[in-house]
């Protein structure tokens, strides 16, 4: 992840998020999730900013305790296990496979890397180094990437040649050329070397092709959330059913539909980790709420179907909790929350930090009452924000909330307009012209 922590403050904080608005905006809790978990489903998270939508994820699983999404962690990491411990031994009692030891040096692979993080897979009395290697330059991979890709996967080599080239086949489906393919498994080597669940990925595929997304999404898709291929393609159709059947009965329109689920799959894929009983008690909570069907469909649009990783009883404890600060109504409630759907999706612990961080720089409860989008911003970014605008002359203790609030984008824009204002000269038209003789 160092390539995450290199970035500037505001970048680290606030990066990579191809969307208007980033709902999620804690970057470096993020950092810290996937360097603990070392989760499939985040491998390569340092190597493509791009895959946006993993990294609101994250992000939002670490930041809010309340998300229900503990039994897909397990079910990742259970996965991630029986691919290990199909091969793994008593590591003390053998000794290294000394062909596989050779052959891995003559690729230039650093071997002491792999002792390090995965010694397991050089004890194995079966190996396919030459072959794995081979299949990968037939693809196009010079020398250095076949080295790059067996150090960072080198479980690789644990693999027949014939499961290689059946995946190989298989992501040729959503590969525009080879040349694309080799890149993807320098980036995601983990997520193609993933074989064990070859027929639910080939089924899952031409499902997605079938319900009309493109192909550079399923490469997406495969590469940073390839756990929604281990289902069976059978629990995903379920799914998909289940949003559009919600969709139609909140007023969605047959003509929108297709063009509303193929947006709430492509934001967040992670929306088919969820049973469809979640998905519908959680939209229950917001009827019973006195949220009317076009005001439940807002609230998917804004939060990329995130809702479905809360729970009813998460969701209560922050409107209750925002209700108090504000001290506001029932109705009142409802319209900061379409305002501000952070007031229902972030914990109770997390708005309560965010909260006592702006009154500690002056901010009143009103002022962010009338702008609540600014608990979107993590306490760092808004320190971070307020130094910049107080070099300015700025006092954000008397004036609008606006200019702090918004992506790392829109804060430009309005410091920008802050900036070029301070630095106009007063132009008096009706002073008189002095001119020298």
């Amino acid at each position: 992840m160092q390539a995450v922590v290199s970035l500037p403050v505001e970048d680290r904080l606030q990066f990579a998020v191809p969307l208007k608005q980033s709902l999620f905006p804690d970057m470096e809790s993020c950092c810290s999730l996937c360097i603990g978990l070392r989760s499939m489903m985040l491998r390569g998270v340092a190597h493509s900013a791009k895959d946006t939508f993993t990294l609101l994820l994250a992000r939002s699983q670490y930041r809010n305790p309340g998300l229900n999404f503990p039994s897909v962690w397990t079910e990742v990491t259970k996965r991630s296990f029986l691919i290990h411990s199909t091969y793994t031994t008593d590591t003390k009692s053998r000794e290294e496979n000394k062909k596989t030891i050779e052959s891995l040096y003559r690729l230039s692979v650093d071997i002491k890397k792999i002792r390090r993080l995965k010694e397991w897979v050089l004890l194995q009395d079966v190996a396919y180094v030459k072959e794995i290697a081979d299949i990968l330059k037939e693809m196009g991979a010079d020398e250095t990437t076949v080295a790059n890709i067996l150090e960072r996967c080198p479980e690789a080599i644990l693999h027949t040649p014939t499961e290689i080239n059946s995946q190989r086949t298989l992501w040729q489906l959503v590969c525009q050329n080879e040349n694309q393919l080799i890149k993807l498994i320098e980036q995601f080597p983990e997520s193609f070397f993933t074989t064990q669940y070859h027929e639910n990925q080939k089924a899952n595929i031409l499902f997605f092709q079938e319900l009309g997304l493109k192909n550079n999404i399923i490469t997406r898709f495969l590469t940073s959330a390839p756990s929604i291929f281990y289902n069976p393609v059978e629990k995903n159709k379920n799914v998909i059913e289940t949003l559009q059947r919600n969709y139609l009965s909140l007023g969605g329109s047959d003509a929108n539909m297709k063009i509303w689920i193929l947006k709430l799959l492509s934001q967040n894929p992670f929306i088919l980790l969820n049973s469809s009983t979640t998905i519908q008690e959680n939209l229950e909570f917001l009827q019973k709420n006195d949220f009317s069907d076009d005001e439940v469909l807002q609230l998917l649009s804004k939060l990329k179907g995130f809702i479905f990783q809360l729970t009813p009883t998460t969701m209560q404890k922050s409107m209750l909790y925002s209700k108090n600060v504000f001290k506001c109504s029932d109705q009142e409630l409802k319209q900061l929350v379409l305002k501000c759907p952070a007031l229902l999706y972030y914990s109770v612990p997390v708005l309560e930090e965010r909260l006592e961080g702006l009154l500690k720089e002056g901010i009143s409860v009103a002022q962010i009452r009338d702008t609540p989008m600014v608990l979107e911003l993590t306490t760092q970014i808004v320190q971070y924000r307020i130094k910049k605008l107080s070099a300015l002359g700025y006092d954000i203790k008397s004036g609008t909330l606006e200019s702090l609030n918004g992506t790392k984008k829109d804060f430009e824009v309005n410091y920008g307009k802050i900036q070029s204002k301070k630095e106009r000269p007063i132009f008096n038209p009706v002073a008189p012209v002095h001119i020298e003789e």
